[in-house]
């Protein structure tokens, strides 16, 4: 089913993106919108029609930005149904840098959030035009007259120009797709000039090759010319393009403003990244588009096969999955305890869950994650300096002269009937205020500097319980402080566990030796000798456990007699037990490792 080869009119095009806090219903309208514009058949529509993971179905959030082309009202909108969770902000960015405008969805019951905030500025640094919209009118507990007020003080955007719709009843979102039509301008371009289309979301096909989504900023793409990769320098023949509305639809030719696919058998992951410029061979464009800055990883960690002969299958499934998700970074390691796996980096802790379990599902992979570590700058007696994301790394403490730790500015919005225990939470944390805003009577801005290491354990998790899930939290980096900070090694049976190390501030460090020799105990067998626990920062043991050994009843075939006889056996088991605690390695099972490595507690 192909369209006209005719190209499309650009001032009949409207791209735009839907983008709010977490649960603010972005996908509901995508689903609304959907129904509204007919572009998929009733009986196969599904609620989060356009979430294509069953992760996201499960969990209730976007991960992955979509697009779908729909005609309303004799034009085509573009939009795009982007993540609301802070990890996946570079997600937004990318979708952001393909469109000419920005629906902003509010939750009328709950009103401007954190990630509400962020991603409205991201959308005003592009100089997109904003749609801002009151979603969920139909709750009880909706209201959005506070919520205008509130857009209108904290983002200046006019209380009249502010729309209310229902996206789950699908009251109002005619209005809104109007507004859309009328407020958003039409994309620019110059059908005749040379092809420029920008690369802004891939995946992989294992049949297909690469897949790429695009948006054509100048010229017209045909699909009977061969292409080049601007940046990796490479040509290629096309196989097909198209648009997603939001089945696949193959079309002889895309113009300027136009957003669709293309399939050009690129087997090779690395030749169609996320930012690329699309041109012609035989005509190419003069300078490539500004494509996207890569972003920086704030948490990593190791993962690792569970079996080692999957490591080929992981590097591959990893290639596979920065094609889809380009904000993973990872570069192979090896460890004592787990052996050969890869040292990850990503943009948070949610990010890093999900990664994990696409890796595992997807991909089919069995696998063990280190616990999360940042980035530390150690620097040296010797006045050079040493980037450090991975415990084992940091030098001796005689070599050492400072180490900075990487710091966080953090924005929670939370009703002001939680500031307390907000507030508490903060300051258990090492977090120093900079400045607290009552947005309203009841809802209040706290802003924070904190230690990234402090955050990326289970920061959001304590500041959801305590505040029954109303707080939000957004957060960008903000430099490096020197900090009084240590290395804490777990030591079993004498051997240090590379796997278990970590870098806590000197304060923290007791109790989280004492936490993890506790949490060993209970994990690792009974060997036939005591098994010592140790945690230890530098050559000072700060905690300690012991796994008791199991016991053979050697006296079970002595029946009455002298004691010596009892007596003589129970040395001969004694001088056993030594011998083999000196031969002894215990061997800690995988299971140990991943009950001892997991998130929470």
């Amino acid at each position: 089913m192909a369209t006209p080869s005719s190209t499309v009119d650009s001032s009949k095009i409207r791209n735009f993106s839907i983008i709010s806090h977490v649960d603010h219903g972005k996908s509901t309208l995508s689903d609304r919108i959907l129904e509204i514009t007919g572009a998929v058949d009733p009986r196969l529509m599904r609620a989060q029609y356009l979430d294509s993971m069953d992760i996201e179905r499960e969990r209730g959030i976007t991960i992955k930005a979509q697009n779908v082309r729909v005609n309303y009202a004799g034009h085509i909108l573009q939009l795009i149904d982007t993540p609301g969770h802070v990890d996946f902000g570079y997600e937004v960015s990318r979708s952001l840098a393909a469109c000419e405008g920005a629906v902003l969805l509010v939750d009328a019951s709950q009103g401007i959030q954190a990630q509400t905030l962020a991603n409205c500025y991201q959308a005003l640094e592009n100089n997109l035009e904003i749609v801002a919209v009151l979603n969920k009118i139909d709750l009880p507990a909706a209201d959005p007259e506070r919520c205008k007020e509130e857009l209108d003080r904290v983002l200046g955007l006019p209380t009249d120009q502010i729309l209310s719709i229902s996206a789950k009843t699908g009251e109002g979102v005619p209005e809104l797709l109007q507004a859309v039509i009328d407020r958003i301008p039409a994309p620019g371009g110059d059908p005749d000039a040379a092809l420029r289309a920008l690369i802004f979301d891939s995946y992989y096909d294992q049949y297909r090759g690469v897949i790429s989504s695009i948006r054509i900023i100048d010229g017209t793409l045909r699909d009977n010319v061969k292409i080049r990769m601007m940046q990796a320098g490479e040509n290629h023949e096309i196989e097909e393009i198209g648009v997603r509305t939001p089945e696949m639809i193959s079309v002889s030719q895309l113009g300027p403003g136009e957003v669709g696919f293309i399939v050009a058998g690129i087997k090779d992951v690395a030749g169609a990244r996320s930012g690329e410029t699309i041109t012609e061979a035989q005509r190419p464009a003069s300078a490539a588009l500004d494509g996207y800055r890569d972003p920086k990883p704030m948490v990593f960690c190791g993962i690792y096969p569970i079996d080692g002969d999957d490591l080929p299958d992981l590097r591959d499934s990893l290639d596979k999955l920065k094609l889809n998700d380009a904000s993973i970074t990872y570069e192979p390691e090896s460890s004592h305890a787990l052996g050969f796996g890869f040292r990850c980096g990503f943009l948070g802790l949610l990010h890093m869950e999900i990664v994990r379990e696409r890796l595992e599902r997807e991909f089919n992979l069995s696998l063990i994650a280190t616990a999360p570590s940042v980035v530390y700058r150690a620097f040296l007696t010797d006045g050079s300096e040493v980037k450090i994301d991975n415990p084992t790394d940091l030098p001796d403490p005689s070599r050492l002269d400072h180490i900075d730790e990487p710091m966080l500015h953090i924005s929670i919005l939370t009703p002001s009937e939680y500031l307390g225990t907000v507030m508490d939470l903060c300051q258990s944390r090492r977090a120093e205020m900079i400045k607290m805003d009552y947005l309203s009577t009841e809802r209040v801005e706290l802003r924070y500097t904190i230690p990234l290491a402090e955050v990326v354990i289970d920061f959001f998790d304590a500041l959801k319980s305590r505040t029954k899930g109303y707080a939000s939290l957004d957060y960008e980096q903000s430099g490096y402080i020197t900090s009084n900070l240590v290395r804490v090694d777990l030591l079993i049976n004498h051997e240090p566990v590379d796997a278990f190390s970590t870098i806590v501030h000197r304060s923290n460090a007791d109790y989280y030796g004492r936490k993890m020799a506790e949490r060993l105990k209970e994990l690792i067998p009974r060997q036939m000798f005591d098994v010592p626990i140790q945690a230890a920062v530098g050559g000072r043991v700060i905690a300690r456990e012991t796994v008791k050994a199991r016991r053979k009843d050697v006296l079970a075939k002595c029946y009455g007699g002298d004691i010596t006889r009892k007596r003589k056996l129970l040395e001969k088991q004694k001088e056993g037990k030594k011998r083999m605690k000196n031969l002894g390695r215990v061997e800690v099972p995988q299971e140990a490792f991943v009950a001892a490595l997991k998130l929470e507690d």
